[in-house]
């Protein structure tokens, strides 16, 4: 899908692209390739000159090849983003190009972004610059306005993600936590513990990217300053991270203490009915040797003696286990 946008009235407009006459019918500031074809690609090298690498969505993490300017100054960034999704959250590489320098080429002030999948953030920044006239002035501010928006969005699934742990912290401290609803909460737990950590991950990724842009040299003053509030942004962010993390740690902890609870109060009775069963057993086994000279043999009695005399050897253990309050 070939989408691109364009400045009118200092709102973002969209126009999707399915002919390449269709592209020069418009001056867009922003150019966004959603699994792009080979088609669609062959659009963008005949109109804009652009070639986009085989590569872009290369999965390699050294910033050497994520970020750098080409001889013909050309700008690529390869950037993570998050989509917090309930069955399957991941991240998605996003693969930008922005030539600022060469004139020669119509590619000249567009920004360029290819990906996989439709991105959440993109949604939001579309959704915010047709609403908010003035927003966007230019391909540059597109580029830290989505990085600004993935923030946003990373604080707002920590937020999601701190409600989550706010229900499972409630289940397991009331007490009476059962084997079951342990294992409930470790699984509801382990999700947010992921999804906390790709979230660590995406907004390390995003100051990457905007830490690069502020050493390229390529933002006006207005605009280097908006980049230094996003990393203020995501260094708070940082921390967040971090408490939840502990959060987790000291919730998943409380859940495995539970379970040995559990473990233990089974072992208990296992223990108790193991010494309550001791004297019977000891009585028992006397009274089955095959001796010939054993009293209680030749008594009319000798078997109910024997039975009663089991019983009581029993019970007597645990009334004085329920005494003592073992048996709770």
């Amino acid at each position: 899908m070939l989408n691109i946008f364009t400045l009118a009235n200092g709102r973002l407009v969209q126009e999707e692209i399915e002919a390449l006459e269709e592209l020069s019918k418009f001056q867009p500031i922003w150019v966004d390739l959603e699994s792009p074809t080979l088609e669609e690609k062959r659009w963008i090298k005949q109109y804009y000159g652009l070639s986009i690498p085989e590569d872009a969505m290369d999965e390699d993490i050294e910033e050497s090849a994520r970020f750098y300017e080409e001889d013909n100054g050309e700008l690529h960034i390869r950037s993570d983003f998050l989509i917090d999704d309930d069955e399957d959250p991941r991240s998605v590489r996003v693969a930008f190009i922005l030539n600022q320098h060469n004139t020669e080429l119509r590619s000249r002030g567009v920004l360029f972004s290819i990906h996989d999948e439709d991105v959440p953030v993109f949604r939001l920044l579309r959704m915010r610059a047709r609403r908010a006239p003035g927003l966007i002035e230019d391909a540059k501010e597109v580029l830290l306005k989505l990085f600004d928006a993935d923030a946003e969005y990373s604080a707002d699934t920590l937020e999601n993600i701190y409600d989550e742990l706010e229900v499972a912290g409630k289940k397991v401290l009331e007490g009476n936590v059962s084997d079951e609803l342990a294992g409930e909460v470790l699984a509801a737990i382990a999700r947010q513990e992921d999804l906390n950590g790709r979230i660590r991950r995406n907004v390390m990724d995003t100051r990457r990217a905007v830490s690069f842009m502020m050493r390229s040299r390529m933002l006006n003053a207005e605009q280097f300053e908006e980049a230094r509030q996003i990393l203020r942004d995501i260094e708070s962010l940082d921390n967040h991270t971090a408490f939840l993390f502990d959060k987790i740690n000291f919730l998943m902890d409380a859940t495995v203490g539970f379970i040995n609870i559990n473990q233990n109060k089974t072992i208990k009775i296992f223990s108790v009915a193991s010494v309550a069963l001791l004297p019977p057993t000891l009585i028992a086994s006397i009274y089955g040797m095959n001796f010939k000279l054993m009293p209680e043999l030749d008594w009319s009695l000798g078997y109910p003696y024997a039975l009663a005399l089991m019983a009581a050897s029993a019970l007597v253990p645990m009334w004085y286990f329920r005494r003592r309050g073992w048996l709770k």
